[in-house]
């Protein structure tokens, strides 16, 4: 019913020019789109808690990050929050590429998406391995490795996303690297000029043919040797390279994005709210529809258990009457046989009092009571003439009257129970020839 609305065109438009404009993922992120698309689908006790209206668009964040940054995979864990509660979330994990002193190294971060992704931001942790620490007083990542940079304070939905929050990270990354490596064991050498003696703390950094041989893009930051350290400030400006000072590199250019792609994303930023709204306004639309659907039903329901009762109290009736026309068909063959054996006997041979012939003892009953009943209304009837006309007085007529009025009325309620119970006799008889004849 709902396919041929306009609102459902609509959107089975945008979904078709969707894909044109960002088609299927290649093979390396296969396996990822598969894994997103069987935990997104899931329903019950083991579905994700995100709303339903806007998992698809949580599965396009992941699927664009994986793309533009192939070091990250989707995961679901169990995020504890800071009330005790735990529960399954979705998470991108892996390695956020900086350039530093124009050589790219990689920082492991954990990008949590909570329940209320993504109307609301998620939460992004760096997770240095054993031989690396947590720069102090880092601006952006405090001491347990949580990160808040201005991107995360300021998320608006449904405009923000993945993308650009791993490419604000990989800046600001860049301009003040987060994290170092543990300092190394002591050797046994001379001992430092005391204005250097804080400075060599730090491990210096490798040479740059050292560190783009060791680390290649794209490579797992926790593999043995893999991470590069950067430079470790000195106090003046300057790094600390074997004890010697060495003037600043000049940073790296700003990277200048291509402006098809930057064209390209944000066509398919706006056609996903597009097509959010247009399956949050249908997804309205097809509620009330259906509430209305059910509602009809309820009434439908409610008028087929008053049809069925009715036919059955119909069924009932049909079958009591079909009894009483069969004692009457009964009553009426015998009347007719017994005017047939006396239709040639003369009027005057035959005995009115002796004409019916009682079967049993509520025949005769019910026969004195009738009798008795028509006598009483033909007194009744010869009374009220002679009041009328001033034969007898109105308290003798009166007397009567009461006196007559209390007998009728026993005669006919002996009469209605005889009749009852002779009905019940009556059936009684029918259902055992029945059942004989069966």
């Amino acid at each position: 019913m709902l396919t041929g609305s306009p609102s459902f065109r609509c959107v089975r438009c945008r979904f078709s020019l969707f894909f044109l404009l960002f088609p299927w993922p290649g093979q390396s992120t296969h396996s990822s789109v598969q894994f997103l698309n069987n935990v997104l689908s899931q329903r019950g006790p083991s579905a994700l808690p995100y709303d339903e209206d806007v998992k698809w668009l949580i599965r396009q964040h992941l699927v664009s990050v994986i793309q533009e940054f192939p070091s990250l995979q989707a995961k679901t864990a169990m995020f504890s929050h800071n009330d005790g509660r735990t529960m399954n979330l979705l998470q991108a994990e892996g390695t956020v590429p900086m350039y530093y002193q124009d050589v790219m190294y990689n920082i492991p971060v954990i990008i949590w998406l909570l329940e209320s992704y993504p109307r609301q931001p998620p939460c992004v942790y760096v997770t240095p391995t054993r031989d690396m620490i947590i720069k102090s007083g880092h601006p952006h990542v405090n001491a347990s490795g949580m990160v808040s940079i201005h991107y995360l304070q300021a998320w608006v939905f449904p405009s923000s996303n993945l993308v650009d929050l791993v490419r604000n990270l990989s800046l600001l990354f860049g301009q003040d690297p987060p994290l170092y490596t543990k300092q190394s064991a002591p050797q046994t050498r001379p001992s430092p000029p005391p204005h250097t003696a804080q400075s060599v703390q730090m491990n210096p950094i490798q040479s740059s043919h050292m560190t783009s041989t060791s680390l290649p893009h794209g490579s797992n930051p926790n593999a043995q040797g893999a991470l590069v350290r950067p430079p470790v400030p000195g106090p003046r400006g300057g790094y600390i390279y074997n004890n010697h000072r060495l003037p600043p590199s000049p940073q790296r250019p700003p990277h200048m994005e291509d402006p098809s792609e930057v064209f390209k994303r944000n066509a398919i930023n706006k056609l996903v709210e597009m097509l959010h709204n247009d399956m949050a306004e249908l997804r309205k639309t097809t509620e009330v529809e259906m509430d209305g659907l059910f509602n009809t039903q309820a009434v439908l329901r409610q008028r087929e258990e008053q049809l069925e009762r009715g036919l059955r109290e119909m069924q009932e009736e049909k079958e009591g009457l079909e009894q009483q026309l069969q004692v009457t068909l009964t009553n009426t063959d015998v009347l007719e046989t017994w005017l047939r054996n006396n239709e040639d006997k003369k009027r005057d041979t035959i005995d009115i009092d002796n004409v019916f012939e009682l079967c049993d003892a509520l025949s005769k009953q019910m026969l004195e009571c009738s009798a008795a009943d028509l006598a009483i209304e033909d007194i009744l009837y010869s009374l009220d003439k002679a009041v009328q006309e001033g034969t007898i007085p109105v308290d003798a007529y009166l007397k009567n009257v009461r006196a007559l009025s209390r007998e009728q009325f026993f005669q006919r309620a002996t009469a209605a129970k005889v009749r009852a119970a002779q009905m019940q006799s009556q059936v009684a008889s029918m259902a055992s020839r029945v059942s004989y004849i069966s």
